[in-house]
């Protein structure tokens, strides 16, 4: 970055991007993070989607969202206006719903009311968000994708899914590719194309009948032969959507934390992200006590003039909690300053301190909003 010039701050993305996409490993505090965003961004006049993953209690009520919701709830404007929002700024929430989505794409892709029922009756395709690896992956891309061919909103803040391996998000379209290979298919659904093919559906269907009995055989055909069909709709989405991933319009944050693997993966991550093309619009170092290095340190010549043992004994006592502190203090501000190399003025870096005291929900993410529009310690 250029020294004649301020540092960017999350209004610059605001100002140029559709899509703002927060990846992380799990534990680092995406969640909190996106809906922070998503409340700044309000707060500027924008009309705001946060999709959110699996959010706290505190936090799905804040945002008023739960499981199984149709479409996006928008705040009331009372609750809006309380924290800063008024218009045309709106913030819409959203719960991403694995499931919900999976029976979107069927609607989409079979218009047989019957089948359509099948489907959604098969034991398989009701428990398909843990049956299939990175599911959640699939259908945030998908609802995504469905977002922003309405248009109905200036920007959406994703909270990408909890993952050990947070390059999974981006590694979808591929991974649909290998789960779409026809071999896996032809094994199990029935061929009709000539005697020999017939013959050898006759037999494969004789052993899973003896593995599974007929019932479940069954189910098993009826389920994948829709379910490669809702997969090709998802991967062709998916692959669009990658290519506007790439684009100017959308911003990648990398969230992390004051942990040296979370710090790792992270970068990690951005690395994979040069491979695909796709840009890294910033780092978030969440949880992190640098900012406290401001604070005052708790020293003989802040008592009183008269004090007696009591004073002595508890000055004692909370040096040695400083101490600790201070420690935690300057061990989180060497790793920012080592990710500040490491990023070597690729990305802006945010430093997002841990909060010690009890906060609400709504409390928390005001906070947040406003150290992220630039009231907040930097290296």
């Amino acid at each position: 970055m250029n020294e004649g010039r301020s540092p960017p701050t999350v209004a610059d993305l605001f100002a140029s991007r559709r899509v703002i996409v927060c990846c992380g490993a799990g534990g680092v505090g995406k969640t909190t993070v996106s809906a922070s965003l998503a409340l700044s961004a309000a707060r500027e006049g924008l009309r705001v989607l946060a999709i959110t993953v699996d959010p706290s209690r505190r936090l799905a009520e804040a945002l008023g969202v739960s499981q199984h919701q149709q479409s996006p709830t928008m705040l009331s404007a009372e609750r809006l206006a309380a924290v800063g929002v008024t218009p045309p700024g709106t913030l819409s929430a959203w719960m991403l719903d694995p499931q919900l989505v999976c029976d979107q794409v069927v609607s989409a892709v079979t218009k047989d009311p019957e089948a359509q029922q099948r489907m959604r009756q098969n034991r398989l395709y009701q428990n398909v968000s843990t049956l299939v690896a990175g599911m959640h992956e699939y259908t945030a891309v998908e609802a995504l994708h469905g977002f922003i061919r309405d248009d109905h909103y200036d920007l959406v803040v994703l909270d990408t899914p909890p993952s050990r391996n947070a390059i999974r998000f981006l590694d979808t379209p591929s991974r649909a590719n290998a789960f779409l290979d026809p071999r896996i298919f032809s094994v199990f659904l029935p061929s009709e194309s000539n005697i020999f093919r017939r013959a050898g559906t006759a037999l494969v269907n004789k052993i899973l009948d003896l593995g599974l009995g007929k019932e479940s055989r069954v189910e098993l055909q009826e389920f994948l032969s829709l379910f490669q069909v809702i997969l090709r709709h998802l991967n062709r989405n998916q692959e669009e959507m990658q290519r506007f991933f790439a684009s100017q319009q959308v911003a990648f944050l990398l969230v992390t934390s004051p942990a040296q693997a979370a710090v790792d993966e992270a970068v990690h991550f951005e690395a994979r992200t040069r491979e695909l093309g796709v840009r890294i619009g910033g780092y978030v170092l969440n949880q992190s006590l640098a900012p406290a290095a401001s604070l005052p340190y708790p020293t003989p010549e802040r008592l009183p003039p008269l004090r007696g043992p009591v004073e002595e004994s508890a000055l004692a006592k909370l040096r040695a909690l400083a101490s600790v502190e201070a420690h935690g203090v300057d061990r989180d501000a060497a790793l920012a300053a080592s990710l500040r190399d490491r990023l070597a003025g690729r990305a802006p870096l945010w430093v997002l301190p841990r909060f010690t005291r009890e906060n609400s929900a709504f409390e928390a993410l005001l906070s947040l909003a406003d150290l992220l529009m630039g009231r907040t310690f930097r290296m």
